[in-house]
């Protein structure tokens, strides 16, 4: 009998241990979580912070008995240490856990600015139940708000924030909404969409200090405030924010969303390679034979830029764990890809990236800006590589698949470039050629 141990209890440890169960009924497997809670979905925390759904409706699994039924043991403690060699890993509660094989999920984790006051404890980053309960308790109707970032992540809280009613600014040291995932124009009509539905929006611009607002006699707290220019300005908020730009925010609660990055810190001279992620191949494997990685912490081959990259979104999660996992169990499987899209809401206005939507040198593109919506494709010889779009929502699918599936355009690319409207014609016509109708049913249905 083997001993699997799962590191992390996201959407990737919990669908690999399942599939692990499913294909070796008789080994036993070790799920090791570091939070109190149940298993469950961090991008589940917006809509518990709207309201639309309770903490028992972010767990993963709603059944109190689900891995117990499994035989799926559950570990509260936090990986501390690997010892590839001797295949054991080391947890905070002491415990040393001996394999046969070890998948990484260990997920994301915030990345905390350096920045004078960010340990306040009016300040919370929005990442665990325990952030949300915290949050929850700040954020009333009428709540004075900074949120620090505009990415992806932070796109999707703001939109949870302003449908608490709070009183919002964010704040991005980009020179547009979401730059990792929009160009110019697209983050640009993003912005000026949040700004009409109420929401402030500092772009190209970074916070400086949060400070506490002391009241009164200025004190020691207060005398460092007014030397770094923060205590001019009588308010009844609990914390100032001084913003790169010279503005001074009154805050009841501050959000860090500035990013996060692989909790990989623990495999420090384990043996297992690490570069941005767990480096791993094609069958989620590290260089270490028996140890994988999945989700977020994984660094997997993208065919569509040639180079391997972290894409830290829940279906790659899902996927990645389903193949290590069959591996694991002694099933050689292969990852077909690492998907690289983005959807996302804000406020009611939907806004796409896939692929290398920023374009390749030496390649072509095709714009269109008309209405309040945009498109941007990028190609490379008949490949579309990577697309943008904000408010064009009847060809996501199509989109998709001419990128992912690497489909030959050949005088269809020309087509575009005349009219990028005529995304679905194109994915139609190319994948009939080239035997892809299950992708192209798939993309009409959506």
């Amino acid at each position: 009998m083997k001993h699997h141990v799962i590191l992390g209890a996201g959407p990737a440890g919990v669908i690999a241990a399942e599939t692990l169960r499913k294909q070796a009924p008789n080994d036993r497997i070790t799920l090791v979580g570091d939070e109190a809670e149940p298993p469950y979905s961090r991008m589940a925390i917006p809509y518990l912070l709207m309201g639309n759904i309770d903490e028992r409706g972010t767990y993963l699994r709603k059944g109190a008995t689900h891995y117990q039924s499994l035989r799926i043991e559950q570990v509260a403690a936090r990986a501390e240490k690997l010892d590839a060699q001797a295949r054991v890993v080391q947890l905070s509660n002491g415990q040393s856990l001996s394999f046969d094989t070890l998948l990484i999920a260990t997920g994301s984790k915030p990345v905390s600015p350096p920045i004078p006051g960010i340990d306040s404890p009016q300040v919370q980053t929005c990442w665990t139940l325990e952030d949300a309960r915290a949050i929850m308790a700040l954020a009333k109707p009428g709540a004075r708000v900074v949120q620090m970032g505009a990415g992806f992540i932070g796109c999707i809280i703001m939109e949870a924030l302003a449908n608490r009613g709070v009183e919002l600014s964010v704040v991005e040291m980009g020179d547009r909404m979401v730059p990792r995932m929009m160009g110019p124009v697209a983050g640009g009509m993003i912005r000026d969409w949040v700004e009409h539905k109420g929401v402030k929006v500092y772009t190209q611009a970074k916070v400086e200090a949060i400070v506490p607002n002391e009241g009164g006699s200025p004190g020691l707290v207060g005398r460092i405030a007014q030397s770094i220019g923060l205590g001019d300005e009588p308010s009844d908020a609990p914390l100032r924010v001084r913003l790169s730009n010279g503005q001074k925010l009154p805050a009841d609660l501050v959000i860090s969303a500035t990013g996060v990055k692989p909790n990989i810190a623990f495999l420090k001279d384990s043996g297992v390679t690490c570069l941005q992620g767990v480096l791993t191949d094609e069958c989620l494997q590290t260089n270490v034979p028996g140890i994988y990685a999945a989700g977020d912490c994984a660094e997997a081959f993208d065919k569509v830029t040639g180079s391997t990259v972290v894409s830290a979104i829940q279906p790659n999660a899902a996927e990645q764990a389903r193949v290590a996992a069959l591996n694991m169990a002694g099933q050689h499987t292969t990852l077909k890809g690492v998907t690289q899209i983005n959807v996302l809401d804000t406020l009611g206005l939907i806004s796409t990236s896939f692929g290398q939507w920023q374009g390749v040198s030496g390649g072509q593109q095709a714009t269109l800006t008309a209405e309040g919506r945009h498109l941007s494709l990028q190609f490379h010889g008949d490949l579309m590589v990577g697309c943008n779009s904000v408010g064009w929502t009847e060809h996501v699918g199509a989109m998709r698949g001419l990128v992912e599936g690497q489909v030959r355009l050949g005088e269809w690319k020309d087509k575009l470039l005349q009219d990028p409207t005529l995304l679905m014609e194109a994915y139609l016509a190319c994948a009939q050629g080239q035997g892809q109708w299950q992708g192209a049913a798939d993309a009409r249905r959506r």
